[in-house]
């Protein structure tokens, strides 16, 4: 059913299990996979210099780690025997829902798998909602996968 499963990728363990389950939708499918990597909003990030730039250091080490975690996650699927490739979103100033929902629709995916904390409370409103935006925003259908972590119950 689903033929081309875009998956955002950060190297977390939430993340990896949303892989595992794109995977296995895609082999199940003959389906293959996009992973992307977005490098977000740098300006919270201390590499910030004077002039509105940012440090060359600082850009060239944070695409390294994205590259770096797309290549861990494009193991994963050859691995597993799923046809993948990746993308690295590093424009300044996108944003992560922006991103992976423009990516979507540039590659004319068919779902989105993404990984979520399922948080609550103080939490969701100090780390935000990743996937929640996805949601929002996605012209596609987004498969969210839980963690797994227990969350507290609610008072």
């Amino acid at each position: 059913m689903y033929q081309r499963i875009l998956v955002p990728v950060d190297g977390s363990e939430t993340a990896n299990k949303a892989l595992v389950a794109a995977l296995q939708l895609a082999r199940e499918s003959g389906g293959r996979v996009r992973l992307i990597h977005v490098l977000e909003e740098l300006a919270y990030l201390t590499g910030y210099e004077q002039y509105g730039a940012y440090s060359g250091d600082l850009i060239a080490a944070m695409r390294d780690t994205g590259s770096k975690i797309l290549d861990d996650a494009l193991a994963i699927a050859q691995s597993a025997g799923v046809p993948a490739d990746s993308l690295l979103c590093d424009t300044l100033g996108d944003r992560l829902a922006e991103a992976v929902a423009d990516a979507a629709k540039q590659w004319n995916a068919d779902l989105v798998v993404v990984g979520t904390h399922g948080r609550r409370g103080i939490g969701r409103v100090l780390l935000g909602s990743g996937a929640e935006q996805i949601l929002r925003l996605a012209l596609v259908p987004v498969l969210v996968i839980r963690s797994g972590e227990s969350a507290s119950p609610a008072a």
